[in-house]
């Protein structure tokens, strides 16, 4: 049985990425540069249902898998923060290729489980979603994929066709024996990707490596409502009842749309972007029943039941990075044949004997006065203080984080904050 490459995949402020990579068990660059803007849209014959049905399954497969990373015993006291869309990306496009049992527990593991659900209209709805990533009225987003192939083999063109149309994957020929050149490829095209953001993703290349599956969401956002940089201030931020660290504390005082949902005893804060885009905050009593309770319906109540009122808000400023290797929790939700001898993956190639060797995910976030990047902040000026009580909202200690587009409640982003120094 031959040893399969191992990839890392790096995702930095706002940008995620999964990355699947695929070993061995000449085609043309004509026939493998299959750049998604020269391809023309394919027919969207998707019904509201399996719309509905796709985004449903998203919704689902993202508290799915935070509660497996969650549950790691390597993610115990850490920050966790990962973008489910962009794994939930890589997997469909990997079952195009994917057949039998395989494909079966990939579509299971993703929450395809209808028979409406036919890989053509997964594949169709993907397209469309993407298409609205891309198509924002906002350049800060960017969704796609892209396929990295060794010039000696020999994929399907039915996949590379349905990954350029789909799922607006760029094709592109390397020769994964020339290590650095190949590995210097990869890099320059994440680099443009990602406005810059990301500059190495890969340093160390096995040249028995045929196929990079990657899957990247870029995004950046900026605060509806800035947070005044002067009223920035050193406090402290309680990470368990033996740990206190030093954090630089935003503060915000006016209208916020906010709930209280006493069933999980949470707060709940939404603090829009300058897009269709708004991050929630979770302030839980118990950190252990929120991350039990969370589903999607959760979510849909918070932002019908919420309330805009005056509260004297305080969120810390912070930068963290996490890294994950996927396939234990990929495995545990019961996709397991694709990692070993029983994967059936001859819809990729079926000169070859294919398995995927691993899935890593990285991600950055950084918070700031601006909003999600590191742009100057602008300054507003601070209604005075009343001379009613008003609450206080501090986020002093582990809370939960989501990005998410309210009008679909698609889940961009998600993580937890148990410690905003590291």
């Amino acid at each position: 049985m031959k040893k399969f490459t191992m990839m890392r995949a790096v995702l930095s402020i706002w940008i995620l990425s999964a990355v699947i990579c695929v070993a061995r068990g000449k085609r043309s660059k004509d026939d493998i540069k299959v750049k998604h803007q020269a391809g023309k849209d394919i027919a969207l014959d998707s019904s509201a249902d399996s719309i509905s049905l796709v985004a449903s399954a998203n919704k689902e497969f993202a508290y799915h898998l935070y509660r497996k990373l969650a549950a790691h015993a390597d993610s115990q006291g850490k920050n966790i923060f990962f973008s489910p869309i962009s794994v939930s990306v890589a997997l469909a496009a990997l079952s195009v290729g994917a057949r039998g049992e395989t494909h079966r527990q990939i579509f299971s593991g993703l929450g395809f489980t209808n028979p409406i659900l036919t890989q053509t209209v997964v594949d169709q709805v993907f397209h469309m979603l993407l298409k609205w990533a891309n198509n924002a009225s906002t350049k800060d987003t960017s969704q796609g994929t892209a396929v990295f192939l060794d010039n000696s083999f020999k994929p399907k063109l039915e996949f590379l066709d349905v990954l350029k149309k789909s799922y607006f994957a760029d094709g592109i020929e390397v020769d994964f024996t020339k290590t650095k050149e190949s590995a210097n490829t990869i890099n320059k095209y994440v680099e443009e990707m990602t406005n810059g953001k990301i500059n190495k993703l890969v340093e160390d290349l096995n040249p028995n490596t045929v196929m990079y599956l990657i899957s990247y969401i870029y995004y950046k956002g900026t605060w509806q409502t800035p947070f005044d940089p002067k009223l920035t201030k050193e406090d402290m931020f309680t990470v368990d009842e033996k740990t206190k660290v030093p954090v630089q504390m935003m503060n915000r005082e006016e209208d916020f749309d906010t709930y209280y949902d006493p069933a999980i005893k949470t707060s709940v804060l939404s603090l829009p972007f300058n897009s269709t885009s708004s991050m929630l905050l979770l302030l839980p009593d118990d950190m252990a029943t929120l991350e039990k309770a969370i589903s999607p319906k959760h979510i849909t109540k918070w932002l019908k039941s919420m309330k805009s009122r005056t509260y004297d808000v305080y969120l810390p400023k912070f930068s963290i990075k996490t890294t994950y290797s996927l396939n234990d929790a990929l495995t545990e939700m019961g996709m397991t044949n694709m990692f070993g001898a029983q994967a059936e993956l001859s819809g990729i190639s079926e000169g070859q004997k294919l398995a995927v060797s691993k899935v890593v995910h990285q991600a950055t976030l950084d918070v700031d006065e601006a909003g999600a990047t590191a742009a100057a902040a602008t300054g507003l000026d601070i209604v005075p203080l009343s001379l009613h009580h008003i609450p206080v909202l501090k986020f002093d200690r582990p809370f939960m984080v989501l990005i998410i587009e309210p009008s679909t409640e698609h889940v961009l982003f998600m993580g937890k904050i148990i410690n905003p120094n590291i």
